[in-house]
């Protein structure tokens, strides 16, 4: 079960339905941080309920379907390291949940565990990061350091061929260490809330540059 809301576009939001009730589901938010107003807004008849798949019914108020990352317009470096991953092609949450982050939608997307939720995050915030830039352009919260430490790995991996600076920014590290790497410049943080809080209010980390914010297990 896969769900992708856009909470610009609707603000009634519908639970989907699982087929066993022991099933857990994870749901993660982003928002684009953007000053400009939109100006290429989807009218709302491109707007659908639903859509049934092989893994269940997804449930969308987005209809553009990417069957493939290359449909994505990605970056090929970025490219080159989602497939020097292991990805072969994108999974249901990651065919409808990217291309609107990429569109500068803010975007909840639930799904269950296992579904691709995190390399749907990570691959749109790689994408919208500009390298040449050192200065944090994203910003991923999670709830605790291990979920951190995962999402971070994960970017790592991804941004393999994208020369980035992605740290790991949670508790039980030295706060100097910290403090050093965030005012050597980096491009992406992955954090937990109070770290990252922590690192905002000693001025170590700045959030002038901000693209994109994504918080992880929202719910």
């Amino acid at each position: 079960l896969n769900s992708i809301q856009n909470p610009k576009r609707e603000r009634n939001f519908t639970k989907p339905k699982t087929k066993t009730k022991n099933m857990s589901t994870e749901k993660v938010e982003t928002k684009t941080v953007d000053t400009k107003k939109e100006e290429d807004a989807k009218p709302s008849s491109e707007m659908t309920e639903s859509e049934e798949t092989s893994a269940g019914v997804v449930t969308s108020n987005w209809t553009k379907v990417a069957e493939s990352f290359d449909d994505m317009n990605l970056k090929e470096n970025l490219l080159r390291g989602i497939y020097g991953y292991g990805f072969e092609k994108p999974s249901a949450i990651q065919q409808r949940g990217i291309l609107p982050i990429l569109s500068g939608h803010d975007t909840i997307a639930q799904a269950q565990s296992g579904t691709g939720k995190t390399a749907t995050f990570t691959i749109s915030t790689l994408q919208l990061v500009d390298p040449s830039k050192k200065e944090c352009q994203a910003l991923i919260l999670a709830p605790t350091r291990e979920l951190a430490g995962q999402i971070q790995k994960v970017c790592v991996a991804l941004a393999d061929y994208m020369k980035l600076s992605i740290h790991a920014c949670v508790g039980g590290t030295a706060v100097r260490d910290d403090i050093a790497q965030l005012k050597a410049g980096v491009h992406v943080v992955v954090g937990t809330p109070g770290r990252v809080y922590d690192m905002i209010n000693r001025g170590a980390l700045r959030l002038g540059s901000l693209k994109l914010f994504a918080l992880d297990e929202a719910d």
